[in-house]
């Protein structure tokens, strides 16, 4: 059985998220989508709103699951027994970013391999920061996001007055 984790911050999940969770629970036996607590970084929804709306955008993928971590990914996916880290790829900028990192794990394990998943020409430009301006200004997120996490980005934005 190939176990892959799929990690990421996912503040908040988008469509191009959600294709490459799709794509990978196609090429994997399980996937775990891995919520990272990033000290460095001040998400705007919890780790728990972000695990609970993964597991509502993904509940139709039998094969994948949500879960979350501090530290060391290379360490997380080993004590999952998993594999493989599946990374997306939007354009050559992220290529640069995800390589060294990839580098880097493997030298932390070198029983880990890292697949990298190229996004669909419709998602190359979408991130969650873009979604998460483009709703703290009140613009429409919709195609980007589902309606769901709209609702979610509204209600933020409505009580952070951000």
């Amino acid at each position: 059985m190939t176990i892959a984790v799929y990690p990421g911050s996912f503040d908040p999940i988008t469509f191009g998220h959600l294709d490459i969770i799709e794509r990978a629970a196609t090429i994997f036996d399980r996937v775990i989508v891995a919520v990272c607590l990033n000290p460095g970084k001040k998400p705007l929804f919890t780790m728990e709103e972000r695990m609970e709306m993964i597991v509502r955008e993904s509940s139709q993928l039998a094969n994948v699951e949500v879960g979350c971590f501090r530290g060391l990914l290379t360490e997380f996916v080993r004590r999952k027994n998993a594999g493989v880290i599946v990374r997306g790829l939007r354009a050559i900028t992220d290529f640069e970013n995800e390589f060294q990192m990839a580098l880097m794990n493997r030298k932390l394990n070198s029983e880990i391999e890292t697949v990298f998943l190229v996004a669909q020409p419709n998602y190359s430009y979408l991130s969650s920061s873009i979604v998460k301006e483009i709703a703290s200004l009140g613009g429409n997120v919709s195609g980007l996001v589902s309606e769901q996490v709209s609702q979610h980005l509204q209600g933020k934005y409505a009580t952070t007055g951000e």
